[in-house]
């Protein structure tokens, strides 16, 4: 697995357009709770021998990006947050200290 950086609203469009699960990472980068929810994923990532990307959002750099995250997938804004998400879908997601990469893994395969 390895970090992909999400840029673009447009970006965010194709990807839900594929109709495949992708996962998101977002993060605040004034944040210090989000510094180490980012850390511990990474460390998750390292461990796990998967090719999938996870889509990284800098907040602060690309608010439009999350408020549009918000909006069409009707998730409340918070941060650090991971998503999984397919087509209109919000397979998972979760907040702070609940984010795990484990299980939002498992609900990529089932």
């Amino acid at each position: 697995m390895h970090w992909e950086t999400l840029s673009s609203v447009e970006q965010l469009k194709q990807l839900a357009q594929k109709n495949s699960a992708f996962i998101i990472f977002k993060h605040s980068t004034r944040c210090s709770v989000s510094s180490m929810a980012k850390r511990n994923l990474t460390m998750e990532l390292n461990s796990v021998g998967n090719d999938l990307p996870i889509y990284y959002l800098d907040l602060i750099a690309l608010r439009e990006v999350s408020n549009y995250i918000s909006s069409k997938w009707n998730i409340r804004h918070e941060s650090p947050q991971i998503l999984v998400l397919k087509g209109d879908s919000c397979l998972y997601h979760a907040s702070h200290s609940d984010i795990e990469l484990e299980a939002a893994l498992m609900t990529i395969t089932e």
